[in-house]
């Protein structure tokens, strides 16, 4: 049996190809060569690698109890489910993109400890998602992340990326809509409206909240 990576091995490798700062350089040759690298290289660093947390932090929600999820949607974000049934939500988000979604499971359940019927329903839900995204005009690819460093509740994310766009595409995408210009509210919605009716068409469930 091979041996598994501890973190202090991981680290200690990282710590090993860093300079006199604690920075590792810059790879040239990897993300920052590509042509969608949203940043000029002239003075380009790295902040220093910190040293190994004791241990991970505690997420929100880690307590079934003090997850949010407990608690009635705020009526601002209630206001701007796209669509929805009986275990599922899919929230519109405020972001510099088409569009924009996080899918979130109406019960406490993190992506880790979905029930098997549950799984394969947002396996579905997932294709679905992306394929009524990438029918927007003005979105070029559907892109779905996952973290779940913040809160141990699941919630993939969906995101637009720009049509034509093409400095925006791949794992940039995020740095760059953090400087583009707002999307206004009409266009959001109408997006965002796009997705939940064909969602309701193929899944069944509610439609758009700003819709009723």
């Amino acid at each position: 049996m091979s041996h598994l990576e501890t973190p202090e091995d991981f680290h200690a490798r990282v710590a090993a190809a860093t300079d006199d700062e604690g920075r590792l350089p810059v790879a040239i040759e990897a993300m920052p060569g590509w042509d969608i690298f949203p940043f000029e290289l002239d003075g380009l660093r790295l902040k220093p690698i910190e040293p190994l947390a004791d241990a991970e932090p505690p997420r929100r929600g880690e307590d079934p109890a003090d997850c949010n999820c407990s608690e009635p949607m705020p009526p601002d974000r209630a206001a701007e489910v796209a669509w929805s049934n009986e275990r599922w939500r899919l929230v519109a988000l405020d972001m510099k993109l088409p569009v924009s979604f996080i899918l979130r499971p109406v019960q406490h359940y993190d992506l880790a400890d979905l029930p098997d019927e549950m799984a394969a329903e947002l396996g579905v839900l997932m294709v679905r998602i992306t394929a009524a995204i990438e029918e927007l005009p003005s979105v070029g690819r559907c892109h779905v992340g996952r973290y779940g460093d913040g809160g141990a509740h699941a919630h993939p994310f969906f995101f637009g990326r720009p049509a034509r766009m093409l400095q925006l595409r791949g794992s940039c995408l995020l740095d760059w809509e953090e400087n583009l210009p707002e999307v206004p509210l009409d266009v959001r919605r109408a997006n965002a409206g796009h997705v939940g009716r064909r969602l309701v068409e193929r899944v069944g469930g509610d439609g758009p909240a700003w819709e009723v």
